[in-house]
């Protein structure tokens, strides 16, 4: 292993990131779009000031893409995977600010080797990827304007300049995702917390930032102003809001298992181990306090909240706490190689074990999403363990088998077909597979952002393609009401490499119209009431 030292470690840093910036690539280009993703996808084609789950940024970059590369899974991540590589960059350039930097070239390795920052965040056509780039390199101006690293409590030069500049960087972080407001106020803490920072209290610089940040911001609020604020209410309903208050301990440690699942265990614990380390230096140390203060909300917030909230999966909503974190994490790492043997050898070994497993666990998850080969132990029998019968890969493949059904019964050509579904995430995989062709309906109390896209009053009258998987319940419940006759037809077969891996059920409807009974709870019968999907 070749040594890092203050005079290599930015090359260094370059070429790692110019690796793994081709490698995302071609993961980019030959995987397939997750479910969150194809869900996601209609928003790339139809430009909104902003949209129900998340602010537009990443739909406008992924959209202008697409004019560029045409419509495919490079198309819609390669806004993602460059933008990974720039918040490698700015971790890097603020790591060595703050502590050196060979510890910058660790932080940009270790967070190379996350699985959820070099998966989720580095190539997955969601928001997690411009949030991170704006709000990494906004906290590197913002350590830079103040003196963080240097401990100099006088105004910088051109200190008008850099407010400004960190306005409209955390007006673009702003536009890419909610979690920003996190990283506002662990700046306010930081600035109360060191008494040598609160002259910027009245300094009217900060106060610039945030009036530019705001103007950024206009689309949002203006988009959720003519929308009954339902993105707001969505996300905070996720919190907990509006449901009646109980603990529940098992999500709590859920979703700190998760966390250190998706971080990978040997990295979440001596990210938090920094993180305490971080707690413990907030008052003697200003690069970890500002590291400190600008980690600890997302974390915590995200994490506490599982008390109450149900949230499921995400466990990737603590990230941006996380990213801080890899700065002290990577100057540990640099201490370790220059102290004695046995520590330079056992971090060694920790480096070579994390690269081994992350690229191999890769490689192998990603041939087999494509090709299907661990047919026998892999995914499959792992969740069949725990009562399910999918292998949850194959969420990851493109179901072209729709497309080839929709082609075999020309039901393309047909103007007075639509195609819906009962989940929005299935909606979203429906609507990828036939790449936007056709309009899609979610018959769905919960449509989330297909609500928005399109108009269920343009399609009044037309016939409808239903595709289900295995929920014949909510044909009855949720289709039926709608449309004067719904016929099954056979299914469609998913296909991975010449084996058959997923069943969706197929209905004809005949004639949409409004539902024969009250169904309030629905978006699409408000909408066909003349209502707004969400709201009173």
């Amino acid at each position: 292993m070749k040594k890092i030292t203050e005079q290599n470690a930015a090359a260094n840093t370059l070429i790692l990131i110019a690796i793994t910036f081709v490698v995302r690539l071609l993961l980019a280009a030959y995987t397939g779009l997750g479910i969150g993703e194809s869900y996601y996808f209609r928003g790339a084609l139809t430009l909104e000031w902003s949209y129900f789950d998340q602010p537009p940024l990443f739909f406008w970059l992924s959209w202008a893409s697409i004019k560029v590369f045409g419509l495919t899974t490079f198309a819609l991540r390669f806004p993602a995977v460059l933008l990974f590589a720039g918040t490698s960059w700015f971790l890097f350039l603020l790591t060595r600010k703050l502590f050196n930097a060979a510890a910058g070239f660790w932080a940009v390795v270790v967070m190379n080797l996350s699985a959820l920052f070099t998966v989720s965040v580095a190539f997955w056509f969601q928001p997690d990827a411009p949030l991170m780039f704006f709000w990494m390199a906004a906290a590197y101006y913002i350590a830079q304007v103040m003196g963080v690293s240097k401990g100099d409590s006088t105004v910088a030069k051109n200190a008008y300049g850099k407010w400004i500049l960190i306005g409209v960087l955390m007006g673009f972080a702003t536009l890419s995702k909610y979690h920003v407001l996190f990283l506002f106020a662990g700046v306010f803490l930081y600035v109360i917390a060191n008494k040598d920072q609160r002259h910027w209290l009245r300094h009217p610089g900060p106060y610039l930032a945030v009036i530019i940040t705001l103007i950024l911001a206009f689309p949002v609020i203006w988009w959720n102003a003519h929308n009954n604020w339902a993105s707001f209410v969505f996300q905070g309903s996720r919190a907990g809001g509006g449901t009646k208050f109980s603990l529940h301990p098992d999500w709590f440690l859920r979703s700190i298992g998760g966390q250190a699942l998706w971080m990978l265990p040997w990295i979440w614990v001596p990210l938090v181990v920094q993180f305490a380390k971080s707690f413990k230096l907030r008052n003697s140390s200003l690069p970890y306090s500002f590291v400190f203060w600008t980690a600890v909300l997302p974390i915590v917030f995200f994490t506490v909240v599982t008390l109450w909230a149900d949230l499921q999966y995400h466990f990737h909503w603590q990230a941006p706490g996380y990213m801080m974190l890899f700065m002290p994490l990577g100057f540990a790492i640099d201490q370790q190689l220059g102290g004695e043997f046995k520590k330079q050898r056992s971090i060694r070994r920790w480096i070579r074990f994390s690269t081994c497993f992350t690229v191999i666990t890769i490689g192998v998850l990603s041939l087999h999403m494509v090709t299907g080969f661990w047919q026998s132990y892999g995914p499959k029998w792992i969740v069949s363990q725990h009562g399910d019968v999918d292998d949850p890969t194959i969420q990851g493949i493109d179901y072209e088998d729709i497309n080839a059904r929709f082609e075999k019964e020309s039901w393309l050509k047909n103007k007075n077909i639509f195609v819906g579904s009962t989940r929005w995430w299935l909606t979203g995989k429906a609507d990828w597979a036939l790449k936007g062709r056709k309009d899609v309906v979610c018959f769905s109390p919960d449509p989330r952002n297909m609500a928005f896209l399109v108009d269920p009053n343009k399609l009044l009258g037309k016939d409808a393609i239903m595709i289900v998987q295995r929920d014949p319940a909510s044909v009855e419940r949720d289709v039926k009401p709608f449309f004067d006759t719904v016929t099954p037809l056979h299914d469609i077969a998913i296909i991975r490499n010449g084996v058959d891996e997923l069943h969706l059920q197929v209905y004809y409807c005949k004639n949409f119209h409004q539902s024969v009974i009250d169904r309030m709870d629905m978006p699409l019968f408000r909408q066909l009431k003349g209502l707004p999907p969400f709201g009173n």
